[in-house]
């Protein structure tokens, strides 16, 4: 890993995408973590922290030097958080919660660089999404794409047939809000699709 100026920890593909849309150089690490949630804990204050979690384990595992990149998403609706579905009632149930109302997805972002403090921002989009039949719902689940996705759906596949409407960003609802990594990026030096000419030492 020598010479590497960035490490994602996640091995989440839509966030790798995400970031390569940003035209980063980067290496893919482990930084998996226990993802229970404490007894209270908001919805913010615990994306934040698995985020910070994340980074500080691929920080770990991370060649010296390295920047490390992580993030972590969550969808609440009507005050319950609705992490990655156990199973398949557990992701119907989901579904049937989502159908037709509002909900909030938050991702939180940290870049911790090899000293001193890291970069952090929290990021909150609205989602609605239309009415669902049963069948419709029961389709969706069969499709395999909800599986492994907090809140059972990915707003980036066949999820998006689900959503009539969206406020806020679109890229923080599939795993990683682009203009808010960007700024993470530039704060700690990483050159990126925007800064095309780094100063020395980035």
């Amino acid at each position: 890993m020598s010479g590497v100026a960035l490490c994602l920890a996640s091995r989440s593909p839509r966030r790798a995408e995400l970031l390569r849309t940003l035209g980063v150089s980067f290496q893919i690490i482990d930084g998996e973590v226990d993802e229970s949630r404490r007894l209270g804990e908001a919805a913010p204050v615990y994306v934040a922290r698995l985020a910070q979690a994340k980074a500080l384990a691929g920080q770990r595992a991370a060649a010296p030097g390295a920047r490390v990149l992580a993030a972590d998403t969550t969808v609440v609706v009507g005050g319950e958080i609705l992490g990655k579905p156990l199973d398949r009632p557990d992701g119907l149930r989901m579904l049937s919660r989502l159908a037709g109302v509002w909900h909030e997805v938050y991702t939180a972002v940290v870049l911790r660089p090899p000293v001193g403090a890291p970069y952090a921002c929290t990021v909150a989009t609205r989602v609605r999404f239309r009415a669902l039949r049963q069948q419709d719902i029961e389709a969706y689940w069969a499709s395999g794409e909800p599986a492994d996705k907090a809140g059972a759906y990915g707003i980036q596949g066949l999820g998006g047939a689900l959503v009539d409407r969206i406020e806020g960003s679109y890229s923080n609802v599939v795993g990683l809000p682009l203009a808010e990594t960007l700024q993470l990026l530039t704060a700690a030096g990483v050159a990126h699709a925007l800064d095309p000419s780094p100063s020395p030492g980035r």
